[in-house]
Protein backbone atom coordinates (compact mmCIF):
# COMPACT_ATOMS: atom_id res chain seq x y z
CA UNK A 1 0.00 0.00 0.00
CA UNK A 2 1.38 3.35 -1.20
CA UNK A 3 1.38 6.60 1.35
CA UNK A 4 1.31 9.49 -0.42
CA UNK A 5 2.23 12.57 0.94
CA UNK A 6 -0.05 15.55 1.65
CA UNK A 7 1.51 18.78 0.42
CA UNK A 8 1.32 21.37 3.06
CA UNK A 9 0.41 25.16 2.07
CA UNK A 10 3.38 27.30 2.04
CA UNK A 11 4.36 29.32 4.55
CA UNK A 12 4.59 33.35 3.38
CA UNK A 13 7.84 35.18 5.03
CA UNK A 14 5.32 38.05 5.85
CA UNK A 15 3.04 35.28 7.36
CA UNK A 16 5.05 34.36 9.47
CA UNK A 17 7.00 37.72 10.78
CA UNK A 18 3.56 39.03 11.10
CA UNK A 19 3.63 36.39 13.77
CA UNK A 20 6.84 37.19 15.39
CA UNK A 21 5.59 40.35 15.72
CA UNK A 22 2.43 39.63 17.27
CA UNK A 23 4.16 37.19 20.01
CA UNK A 24 4.43 38.86 23.08
CA UNK A 25 7.53 38.33 24.90
CA UNK A 26 8.02 37.19 28.41
CA UNK A 27 10.45 39.54 29.37
CA UNK A 28 9.15 42.91 27.77
CA UNK A 29 7.36 45.04 30.08
CA UNK A 30 5.18 48.58 29.52
CA UNK A 31 7.29 51.49 29.49
CA UNK A 32 5.93 53.06 32.94
CA UNK A 33 6.73 49.66 34.23
CA UNK A 34 10.54 50.42 33.36
CA UNK A 35 10.68 53.85 34.32
CA UNK A 36 9.30 53.16 37.63
CA UNK A 37 10.82 50.74 38.50
CA UNK A 38 14.28 52.07 37.68
CA UNK A 39 13.18 55.03 39.56
CA UNK A 40 12.70 53.34 42.65
CA UNK A 41 16.37 52.07 42.38
CA UNK A 42 17.35 55.37 41.83
CA UNK A 43 16.05 56.87 44.81
CA UNK A 44 16.68 54.16 47.05
CA UNK A 45 20.51 53.95 45.91
CA UNK A 46 20.26 58.28 46.66
CA UNK A 47 18.61 57.97 50.04
CA UNK A 48 20.87 55.01 51.58
CA UNK A 49 24.11 55.57 49.49
CA UNK A 50 24.81 58.85 47.53
CA UNK A 51 23.35 60.86 49.90
CA UNK A 52 25.01 59.34 53.73
CA UNK A 53 28.43 58.96 51.38
CA UNK A 54 28.07 62.96 50.39
CA UNK A 55 27.00 63.19 54.08
CA UNK A 56 30.73 61.91 55.30
CA UNK A 57 33.19 63.99 53.18
CA UNK A 58 30.91 67.02 53.50
CA UNK A 59 31.10 67.13 57.57
CA UNK A 60 34.34 65.79 57.67
CA UNK A 61 35.77 69.10 55.82
CA UNK A 62 32.80 71.29 57.12
CA UNK A 63 35.74 72.82 59.40
CA UNK A 64 38.21 73.34 57.05
CA UNK A 65 41.32 71.72 55.89
CA UNK A 66 43.37 72.39 59.17
CA UNK A 67 40.87 70.92 61.49
CA UNK A 68 40.65 68.13 59.23
CA UNK A 69 43.82 67.30 59.30
CA UNK A 70 44.11 67.41 62.80
CA UNK A 71 41.82 64.67 63.44
CA UNK A 72 43.09 62.54 61.22
CA UNK A 73 46.88 63.30 62.50
CA UNK A 74 46.33 63.76 65.89
CA UNK A 75 48.11 60.43 68.44
CA UNK A 76 45.10 58.17 68.47
CA UNK A 77 43.94 58.65 64.81
CA UNK A 78 47.32 57.68 63.67
CA UNK A 79 47.35 54.61 66.78
CA UNK A 80 43.91 53.66 64.94
CA UNK A 81 45.08 54.00 61.46
CA UNK A 82 48.28 52.02 62.19
CA UNK A 83 46.81 49.22 64.30
CA UNK A 84 43.99 48.80 61.11
CA UNK A 85 46.97 48.70 58.42
CA UNK A 86 48.85 45.90 60.66
CA UNK A 87 45.56 43.31 60.92
CA UNK A 88 45.00 44.07 57.42
CA UNK A 89 48.29 43.35 56.52
CA UNK A 90 48.18 40.07 58.69
CA UNK A 91 45.13 38.88 57.95
CA UNK A 92 44.95 39.40 53.94
CA UNK A 93 47.97 37.18 53.36
CA UNK A 94 47.37 34.69 55.86
CA UNK A 95 43.76 34.30 53.56
CA UNK A 96 45.28 34.67 50.67
CA UNK A 97 47.40 31.39 51.68
CA UNK A 98 44.44 29.20 53.03
CA UNK A 99 41.75 30.47 50.02
CA UNK A 100 44.63 29.08 47.45
CA UNK A 101 45.08 25.82 49.00
CA UNK A 102 41.09 25.37 49.78
CA UNK A 103 40.40 26.10 46.51
CA UNK A 104 43.39 23.81 45.07
CA UNK A 105 42.67 20.83 46.97
CA UNK A 106 38.27 21.37 46.55
CA UNK A 107 38.38 21.42 42.35
CA UNK A 108 41.49 19.48 42.28
CA UNK A 109 40.78 16.38 44.56
CA UNK A 110 38.28 13.98 45.45
CA UNK A 111 38.63 13.25 48.99
CA UNK A 112 36.37 12.26 52.05
CA UNK A 113 34.93 15.57 54.19
CA UNK A 114 34.91 17.80 50.99
CA UNK A 115 31.43 18.83 51.50
CA UNK A 116 32.12 19.55 55.43
CA UNK A 117 35.51 21.49 54.40
CA UNK A 118 32.98 23.93 51.57
CA UNK A 119 30.13 24.40 55.17
CA UNK A 120 33.44 25.19 57.62
CA UNK A 121 34.47 28.19 54.97
CA UNK A 122 30.83 29.70 55.16
CA UNK A 123 30.72 29.64 58.71
CA UNK A 124 31.98 33.30 59.14
CA UNK A 125 28.99 34.39 56.88
CA UNK A 126 26.69 32.74 59.11
CA UNK A 127 28.35 33.34 62.29
CA UNK A 128 27.14 36.88 63.84
CA UNK A 129 31.20 38.91 64.42
CA UNK A 130 30.14 39.82 67.68
CA UNK A 131 29.80 35.35 68.73
CA UNK A 132 32.81 35.40 66.81
CA UNK A 133 34.80 37.37 69.32
CA UNK A 134 33.34 35.87 71.90
CA UNK A 135 34.63 32.61 71.11
CA UNK A 136 37.91 33.97 71.00
CA UNK A 137 37.23 35.80 74.45
CA UNK A 138 36.19 32.03 75.54
CA UNK A 139 39.30 30.28 74.12
CA UNK A 140 41.72 32.96 75.11
CA UNK A 141 40.52 34.95 77.97
CA UNK A 142 42.09 34.95 81.32
CA UNK A 143 39.28 32.99 82.25
CA UNK A 144 39.26 30.61 78.85
CA UNK A 145 40.69 27.72 78.00
CA UNK A 146 44.07 28.81 77.55
CA UNK A 147 43.65 31.96 79.43
CA UNK A 148 46.27 30.37 82.50
CA UNK A 149 48.62 29.36 80.63
CA UNK A 150 48.68 32.69 78.67
CA UNK A 151 49.18 34.37 81.50
CA UNK A 152 51.74 32.06 83.05
CA UNK A 153 54.01 32.75 80.48
CA UNK A 154 53.07 36.72 79.79
CA UNK A 155 51.29 36.39 76.72
CA UNK A 156 48.49 38.61 75.70
CA UNK A 157 46.17 37.58 73.49
CA UNK A 158 42.63 38.93 73.95
CA UNK A 159 43.00 43.30 74.67
CA UNK A 160 45.94 43.01 72.37
CA UNK A 161 46.49 42.84 68.87
CA UNK A 162 47.06 39.16 68.45
CA UNK A 163 42.83 38.89 69.21
CA UNK A 164 42.40 41.74 67.07
CA UNK A 165 44.34 39.85 64.27
CA UNK A 166 42.64 36.60 64.94
CA UNK A 167 39.39 38.33 64.93
CA UNK A 168 40.05 39.67 61.43
CA UNK A 169 41.06 36.58 60.04
CA UNK A 170 37.98 34.52 61.41
CA UNK A 171 35.47 37.49 59.51
CA UNK A 172 37.94 37.26 56.25
CA UNK A 173 38.84 34.21 55.58
CA UNK A 174 35.79 32.63 53.51
CA UNK A 175 36.15 36.13 50.20
CA UNK A 176 39.41 34.42 48.82
CA UNK A 177 38.65 30.66 48.56
CA UNK A 178 35.14 31.46 47.58
CA UNK A 179 36.08 33.44 44.44
CA UNK A 180 38.79 30.87 43.64
CA UNK A 181 36.47 27.82 43.98
CA UNK A 182 34.07 28.36 41.13
CA UNK A 183 36.60 29.77 38.57
CA UNK A 184 39.00 26.42 39.26
CA UNK A 185 35.86 24.23 38.94
CA UNK A 186 34.87 25.66 35.66
CA UNK A 187 38.49 25.63 34.26
CA UNK A 188 38.79 21.70 35.29
CA UNK A 189 42.32 19.71 35.18
CA UNK A 190 42.73 18.95 31.74
CA UNK A 191 45.50 21.66 31.54
CA UNK A 192 47.03 20.20 35.17
CA UNK A 193 46.93 16.83 33.90
CA UNK A 194 48.44 17.85 30.63
CA UNK A 195 51.41 19.74 32.21
CA UNK A 196 51.60 16.61 34.54
CA UNK A 197 52.04 14.43 31.29
CA UNK A 198 54.91 16.08 30.05
CA UNK A 199 57.13 16.15 33.14
CA UNK A 200 55.82 19.24 35.38
CA UNK A 201 56.21 18.87 38.73
CA UNK A 202 53.18 20.17 41.57
CA UNK A 203 54.97 23.73 41.95
CA UNK A 204 56.01 23.90 38.50
CA UNK A 205 52.02 23.35 37.95
CA UNK A 206 50.77 25.88 40.45
CA UNK A 207 53.06 28.76 38.94
CA UNK A 208 53.05 28.15 35.21
CA UNK A 209 49.69 27.08 34.82
CA UNK A 210 47.26 27.17 37.37
CA UNK A 211 48.10 30.47 39.06
CA UNK A 212 48.20 33.00 35.61
CA UNK A 213 44.53 31.29 34.95
CA UNK A 214 43.12 32.34 38.40
CA UNK A 215 45.34 35.56 38.58
CA UNK A 216 42.02 37.74 37.99
CA UNK A 217 39.90 36.16 40.23
CA UNK A 218 42.62 36.14 43.05
CA UNK A 219 43.14 39.46 43.05
CA UNK A 220 39.25 40.23 43.21
CA UNK A 221 39.16 37.81 46.30
CA UNK A 222 41.71 39.86 47.94
CA UNK A 223 40.42 43.19 47.33
CA UNK A 224 36.99 42.22 48.91
CA UNK A 225 38.75 40.44 52.29
CA UNK A 226 40.78 43.61 52.27
CA UNK A 227 38.21 46.05 52.68
CA UNK A 228 36.00 43.32 54.84
CA UNK A 229 39.43 43.51 56.90
CA UNK A 230 39.65 47.39 57.21
CA UNK A 231 35.88 47.65 58.15
CA UNK A 232 35.26 45.11 60.43
CA UNK A 233 34.02 45.98 63.69
CA UNK A 234 32.00 43.58 65.88
CA UNK A 235 34.37 40.74 66.24
CA UNK A 236 37.17 42.91 66.90
CA UNK A 237 35.09 45.50 68.99
CA UNK A 238 34.46 42.49 71.23
CA UNK A 239 38.49 41.30 71.48
CA UNK A 240 40.00 44.85 71.67
CA UNK A 241 39.03 46.13 75.30
CA UNK A 242 39.27 49.54 73.37
CA UNK A 243 42.02 50.64 74.59
CA UNK A 244 42.65 54.28 73.28
CA UNK A 245 46.03 54.88 71.94
CA UNK A 246 46.59 50.76 71.91
CA UNK A 247 44.01 48.47 70.18
CA UNK A 248 41.56 50.72 69.01
CA UNK A 249 40.92 50.35 64.71
CA UNK A 250 39.71 53.12 62.96
CA UNK A 251 35.88 52.24 63.01
CA UNK A 252 36.36 51.78 67.06
CA UNK A 253 38.34 55.11 67.06
CA UNK A 254 35.77 56.32 64.89
CA UNK A 255 32.20 55.26 67.28
CA UNK A 256 34.59 56.71 70.56
CA UNK A 257 35.06 59.95 68.96
CA UNK A 258 31.25 59.95 68.04
CA UNK A 259 30.29 59.41 70.67
CA UNK A 260 32.71 61.87 72.44
CA UNK A 261 30.64 64.52 70.47
CA UNK A 262 33.98 65.29 68.66
CA UNK A 263 32.06 64.35 65.25
CA UNK A 264 34.61 67.02 63.24
CA UNK A 265 37.29 63.92 64.28
CA UNK A 266 35.10 61.01 63.64
CA UNK A 267 33.75 62.39 60.57
CA UNK A 268 37.36 62.79 59.14
CA UNK A 269 38.20 59.55 60.11
CA UNK A 270 35.19 58.02 58.35
CA UNK A 271 36.33 59.96 55.08
CA UNK A 272 39.61 57.83 55.01
CA UNK A 273 37.70 54.55 55.48
CA UNK A 274 35.28 55.75 52.86
CA UNK A 275 37.62 57.09 50.35
CA UNK A 276 39.62 53.58 50.72
CA UNK A 277 35.87 51.59 49.87
CA UNK A 278 35.06 54.12 47.05
CA UNK A 279 38.72 52.43 45.64
CA UNK A 280 38.08 49.10 46.40
CA UNK A 281 34.68 49.61 44.55
CA UNK A 282 36.58 50.68 41.41
CA UNK A 283 39.38 47.77 41.68
CA UNK A 284 36.47 45.70 41.90
CA UNK A 285 34.25 46.89 39.08
CA UNK A 286 37.40 46.72 36.87
CA UNK A 287 38.79 43.14 38.18
CA UNK A 288 35.32 42.15 37.78
CA UNK A 289 35.43 42.61 34.00
CA UNK A 290 38.10 40.20 33.94
CA UNK A 291 36.76 37.54 36.01
CA UNK A 292 33.57 37.54 34.21
CA UNK A 293 35.50 37.68 30.93
CA UNK A 294 37.67 34.36 32.16
CA UNK A 295 34.45 32.49 32.93
CA UNK A 296 32.86 33.02 29.97
CA UNK A 297 35.70 32.02 28.33
CA UNK A 298 35.79 28.57 29.54
CA UNK A 299 32.13 28.24 29.56
CA UNK A 300 32.64 28.55 25.92
CA UNK A 301 34.36 26.28 25.80
CA UNK A 302 32.25 23.95 26.66
CA UNK A 303 32.96 23.81 30.48
CA UNK A 304 30.01 25.12 32.42
CA UNK A 305 30.43 26.20 35.77
CA UNK A 306 29.54 24.82 38.37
Amino acid sequence: MAITSIPMPPVSPASTASSTRTRPSATTEPRWVRVLLISAALAFMTLFLFVPLATVFFEAFKKGLDVYLAAITEPDALSAIKLTLIATSISVPLNLVFGLAAAWSITKFDFRGKSLLLTLIDLPFSVSPVIAGLIFVLVFGLQGWFGEWLRDHDLKVIFAVPGIVLATVFVTFPFIARELIPLMQAQGIEQEEAARVLGADGWQIFRRVTLPNIKWALLYGVILCNARAMGEFGAVSVVSGHIRGQTNTMPLHIEIVYNEYQFAAAFAVSSLLAASALVTLVLKYMIEQRVNDQKRGYSEQGKSPA
